[in-house]
């Protein structure tokens, strides 16, 4: 008798890393990033500078970039397809408000990483998947500091994003050691953290040591 097909297993959830909204110290910030990556497996990082004047996005890119690409860290710059491409990030991710997916992928390119935010909006998901989006955002799934916040996504999302589509999802939002395990069993690919790892009372390294053996346990 035949064996029925199998799904093989979901790769194992991994980490996003956005920065703090300022980044004051450069120089420090760039220390306290090589000793967060060096801590363990980070899949990307956002550089995510609200507000910040052109010049000191530039700056900061081109200071952190070749610290996250010398250690196989995605860079993904946030709102900014035309910075991006000038500065070789190796992707950029857009809101419901920034530039058009579209507009993204004609400055990007065919082989950028391009992701959406979606709020808690299954139907956004499945139109930025639709139009080629290479990542889906959903949150945020708890309260955060970090950013103002109108939507909250529950986790039965996740759950429903899995069943159905192929294109990886993010879970973002207030992230935190405590709650990442369960964003992951509900269907997370990867969860987006900023405050708990910059934040972390022992250092940045230690704010990635918890996430990933939150993930891992």
């Amino acid at each position: 008798m035949a064996k029925a097909p199998t799904t093989p297993p979901r790769p194992p959830c991994r980490l996003y890393l956005i920065t703090p909204p300022e980044v004051a110290d450069l120089e420090r910030f760039a220390a306290d990033l090589e000793a967060a990556l060096d801590a363990g497996d980070v899949a990307a990082l956002q550089i995510r500078l609200k507000p910040a004047s052109d010049e000191a996005i530039r700056a900061t890119t081109r200071r952190l970039m070749p610290i996250a690409q010398a250690r196989g860290v995605a860079v993904i710059l946030n709102d900014r397809p035309d910075l991006a491409r000038e500065l070789g990030c190796d992707g950029v991710h857009v809101g419901q408000d920034d530039a058009s997916l579209a507009e993204a992928r004609r400055t990007m390119g065919p082989d950028a990483m391009i992701g959406v935010t979606c709020h808690d909006s299954y139907h956004l998901a499945m139109e930025a998947a639709e139009a080629g989006a290479d990542y889906v955002a959903f949150g945020a799934f708890f309260p955060t500091a970090t950013k103002a916040t109108t939507h909250r996504a529950a986790p039965e999302l996740l759950v429903a994003w899995q069943a159905a589509m192929e294109i990886p999802c993010v879970a973002i939002g207030g992230v935190t050691a405590e709650n990442a395990r369960g964003l992951a069993e509900a269907g997370a690919d990867f969860v987006a953290v900023s405050g708990a790892v910059w934040g972390h009372p022992q250092g940045p390294s230690a704010g990635v040591r918890a996430i990933l053996a939150a993930l891992e346990s």
